[in-house]
């Protein structure tokens, strides 16, 4: 008790009015909140506080400490008072609680908790009238932990709850953000886009086009999904130079190959690498607890998005430079000057990330 009361020591000088002897008038507690919506709660109180209140004889002003056995023997005194005084709601409905634990500790009594409120739409709260209720003079001082963040506090008989949270975003807004999220990082994801256009500068027609990027969709799906859901994880400093690698490879491949029609095979292999790049952004965002499986889906259908719109800007670009062709004129081809120093252009590129990211690994 004393550790919990040591740090605010100063608070209690300051707004504790004079009470009897052994009689503290305050109450200390920590409320953590997970991101899960888990809400754990450290609720300390004086061994002499917790006797008036309830009626109890577990505090030796003698000893200045509580008998842990007076304690256990009142533990389902003090849980009765603590259930009907002490609660954790979201959305203005009780949050599922855990079961409680009450504990002796020098001369005070520590209460722990927890609640699970990922069932529970709206703000998460917090009320306490834990002391207040009898003693209108009593505070609480509340730290509240989220992360990395904390923050304070104060309760009295006139301010018995503090909201935790904030409601969590609908499953609509939750689509819209993480779909949004996709696109965007496709289109600022320049080595994506580097790639995306190396693999179809040969490409002429619709069909090869679909199978390219269908492919790298399925390809990057799985090793998103994966290392998003830390089922296969691999480090940035592999992943990044490898993703450079697959710029400069398909470059290249531009001067020695124009058969689009397999180039699917290439997309498919290099997707798998390149799904691992979009999950190290993804995993930085996080995956909504409540709707992870929907965010994931909806990142997804995001890079899907922005490949497609990256494509389709792409190659009536590259028609406009078309050529008629000497055999067949109803079909024109392909200027290869331009493909070659498109490819040129984007495996100098590829070629400068890739030596970039090893060193800087």
């Amino acid at each position: 008790m004393r550790r919990l009361l040591l740090p605010w020591l100063a608070v209690l000088l300051g707004i504790c009015v004079p009470a009897e002897a052994h009689q503290v008038n305050l109450v200390t507690a920590r409320v953590a909140l997970s991101p899960d919506r888990a809400v754990s709660i450290e609720l300390g109180l004086k061994g002499s506080d917790v006797d008036r209140l309830i009626g109890l004889r577990t505090y030796d002003p003698r000893q200045d400490a509580v008998d842990p056995a007076a304690v256990e023997a009142a533990k389902s005194a003090i849980l009765a008072y603590m259930s009907t005084h002490l609660a954790v709601t979201g959305g203005a409905k009780p949050c599922a609680a855990g079961d409680a634990a009450i504990l002796a500790d020098g001369d005070g009594i520590i209460y722990r908790n927890g609640f699970a409120c990922a069932d529970a739409a709206g703000d998460i709260v917090y009320r306490s009238t834990v002391l207040t209720d009898k003693d209108p003079a009593a505070r609480q001082i509340v730290l509240i932990a989220q992360g990395r963040s904390e923050a304070q506090a104060l309760l009295d008989a006139g301010n018995t709850t503090v909201t935790l949270s904030a409601a969590p975003p609908s499953l609509l807004s939750t689509m819209q953000r993480y779909v949004l999220t996709g696109i965007e990082h496709i289109f600022l994801g320049y080595d994506h886009v580097a790639f995306l256009v190396a693999v179809v500068l040969w490409a002429r027609r619709l069909i090869p086009v679909v199978k390219i990027v269908t492919a790298f969709t399925i390809a990057h799906s799985i090793t998103l999904s994966l290392a998003a859901l830390d089922v296969l994880v691999i480090p940035s400093r592999i992943v990044e130079p490898a993703i450079a690698a697959s710029i400069v490879f398909v470059a290249v491949e531009n001067f020695f190959s124009r058969d689009v029609d397999k180039r699917w095979r290439v997309a498919f292999l290099f997707g798998l690498i390149h799904g691992f790049g979009f999950a190290g952004v993804l995993r930085e965002i996080g995956l909504p607890p409540n709707a992870a499986a929907t965010a994931l889906a909806a990142f997804n259908i995001g890079v899907e998005i922005g490949q497609v719109a990256i494509v389709a800007i792409a190659l009536p670009i590259l028609r406009l430079a078309d050529r008629p062709s000497l055999e067949d004129r109803s079909e024109p081809v392909r200027a290869p000057a331009l493909v070659y120093a498109l490819s040129a252009i984007i495996g100098v590129l590829g070629g400068y990330w890739l030596l970039a990211r090893v060193f800087e690994a």
